[in-house]
């Protein structure tokens, strides 16, 4: 397998990436793709693109649409470095594919670490109107591309679980419906076996931690709308690994899973999987709180002795520097739901940590009778 160290753009790291940061370190350093801008944000940023290969294969690819999910872009640009290598896969990818990759969609949305674009629209559920300019820009970019494949890249939030068990959805997919009735049309089923094939090579990775993202049909989602144009689109969505709030191993995972799926296209290797197979990855369900506190009561008593408390962190820029600010979202006995963290004040050790993590003690402490 490719070690993804070898090819992690050291100069992009953490949550907070903008396309300041990629004109600055990592742009420069082309010499086997093009890079165009293609057109304006609503506050005059260059969104750009990044053009790889010369095969028959068109695979368009566009990460950060929104602004605030930026572990995918981080993944593209290492993807870039690996295909630049000159390494045997890399090679015949550029051999049998063409590549369109827009790292960043919303150049604003990414500034100010909002999903939103300036102008407060959802990018995502502006496919059917084109009220704004990256919507417009990604339509014709489709439109003039004319790609055999798209990937909607994105991330998740923390609370997502890989099916019903106590393990996170670190990678999840998605092969959008086209229609209220989500049917299994060719164009859907090509999506559906390209996600069986990363899901066999992550399977390896991080076991029982790929989920299947929910497939209602929203024909303002542009997934759901390239599927319904009859492009195979698939969404990736980058989730929580332990104690990596930075996304930096989901990085090294989505990495892992678009070489996997762009040298299966590149192979011709497609229709070698089973669709089938996509219904047995696990759906995503919501179960996961950043931190569980077990029998708060005994901190504070304003909660009943065995109580126990849910708390989910709030990303907020400040200078830029994201920080993970802890809000309490349910109380009660929590049942079925699991913690990335569990902090149980029955044990001195717990309590100690507790001390030690003061916002999460002020949050418990304020609660007042």
């Amino acid at each position: 397998m490719v070690n993804h160290k070898t090819f992690k753009e050291k100069s992009i790291h953490g949550r907070y990436v903008t396309s300041e940061m990629l004109k600055m370190e990592w742009l420069g350093k082309s010499e086997t793709s093009t890079i165009k801008t293609i057109g304006s944000s609503v506050q005059e940023n260059g969104i750009i693109s990044i053009s790889l290969g010369t095969g028959k294969n068109k695979i368009l690819m566009w990460s950060q649409m929104h602004g605030n999910e930026s572990t995918t872009t981080k993944a593209v640009v290492d993807l870039v470095n690996y295909l630049r290598s000159g390494e045997t896969i890399a090679t015949s990818i550029l051999e049998n594919c063409s590549l369109l990759i827009i790292p960043i969609l919303n150049p604003d949305g990414a500034k100010q670490y909002t999903r939103v674009n300036a102008n407060k629209i959802d990018l995502n559920r502006d496919a059917k109107q084109l009220t704004q300019p990256e919507s417009k820009i990604l339509r014709n970019v489709f439109e003039e591309f004319r790609p055999d494949y798209c990937f909607n890249l994105h991330d998740q939030r923390t609370l997502f679980s890989a099916g019903k068990d106590a393990k996170p959805a670190t990678v999840s997919f998605l092969a959008p419906a086209s229609d209220q009735d989500r049917q299994v049309t060719p164009t859907r089923e090509k999506a559906m076996k390209l996600i069986v094939a990363m899901n066999k090579m992550l399977q390896q990775l991080i076991p029982g931690q790929v989920g299947r993202y929910d497939d209602g049909f929203n024909d303002n989602c542009v997934g759901d709308t390239f599927q319904m144009l009859k492009v195979p689109t698939i969404l990736f969505e980058a989730g929580h690994f332990p104690k990596d709030y930075e996304r930096e191993k989901t990085r090294e995972y989505i990495f892992y899973a678009l070489i996997e799926s762009i040298n299966t296209i590149a192979a011709s290797k497609v229709e070698e999987f089973k669709s089938v197979d996509y219904l047995e990855i696990p759906e995503n369900q919501k179960l996961f709180y950043d931190v569980i506190v077990r029998h708060v009561g005994l901190v504070n008593s304003f909660f009943e002795p065995n109580e126990n408390i849910g708390i989910r962190f709030k990303e907020v820029l400040r200078d830029n520097k994201l920080l993970f600010e802890p809000e309490l979202i349910d109380s009660g006995k929590l049942e079925g739901y699991f913690g990335h963290e569990i902090l149980d004040c029955s044990s001195e050790k717990a309590i100690e940590d507790l001390y030690s993590r003061k916002e999460i003690l002020n949050l418990i402490l304020s609660k007042k009778k």
